[in-house]
């Protein structure tokens, strides 16, 4: 069964008590963070998705799955670890080469945090193959990061199984995360992929019944 991390980009202020209790009787898996910096993409989140998910922080035990989509991810990292997220994703496109991969996933490393890289649409997947032993998590990004409510690239299930081949076939232990467009038409593609990990927002928060949405993604 693939877990599913809650994406709360579009919840509404004044609504965040709300939702964030009705989620986690809904017994989703991950609090899903979308931290952006209006540079690396077109959108600005960041002050909101830090004020979420301290407030998340203070409120609920749900763990935290924070994805980055930042120029300055060193800032980034250092910031969001003050909130013991489970897990800390970075974009393999905002490293200027492999060195500064390697850099930050030895600074995830030292905030006790699980290490996840994502990579865009455009981006081919075996230019991260080299880092996986050293990871926990790949977010293969389904749609072009920076926007909710997205179509999924279907392309992307191409990409998905591709890299759960190799993951297979060097006998690694790493969880395959699928974020954009996800809903219950899409999800059955990639989890027949490969996919262990959902990330949904708006399929999720325009239900009815939280918990009969989340059940049914799974």
């Amino acid at each position: 069964m693939v877990e599913i991390s809650t994406s709360i980009l579009s919840v509404l202020k004044g609504q965040e008590a709300k939702t964030f209790f009705a989620l986690e009787k809904a017994k989703t898996d991950y609090f899903h963070i979308d931290v952006m910096d209006g540079k690396f993409v077109e959108k600005n989140t960041y002050k909101k998705m830090f004020e979420y998910a301290s407030y998340i922080k203070r409120i609920s035990n749900i763990p935290l799955d924070v994805h980055l989509m930042v120029q300055d991810v060193k800032k980034a990292i250092d910031e969001f670890s003050t909130l013991e997220p489970n897990i800390i994703t970075f974009h393999f496109e905002a490293c200027k080469d492999d060195k500064e991969v390697e850099e930050y996933i030895n600074l995830i490393k030292t905030y006790n945090s699980r290490i996840g890289i994502s990579v865009k649409p455009e981006t081919e997947i075996e230019k991260i193959y080299k880092f996986l032993p050293y990871i926990h998590n790949v977010l293969v990004m389904t749609v072009e990061p920076g926007k909710g409510g997205q179509t999924l690239l279907i392309d992307m299930v191409e990409k998905i199984k591709k890299l759960k081949k190799y993951i297979d076939e060097n006998n690694l232990e790493i969880d395959i995360e699928a974020d954009g467009g996800i809903n219950l038409t899409t999800a059955p593609k990639v989890k027949e992929a490969g996919v262990n990990i959902l990330v949904a927002g708006t399929a999720i928060l325009i239900a009815k019944d939280y918990k009969t949405i989340i059940d049914e993604l799974r």
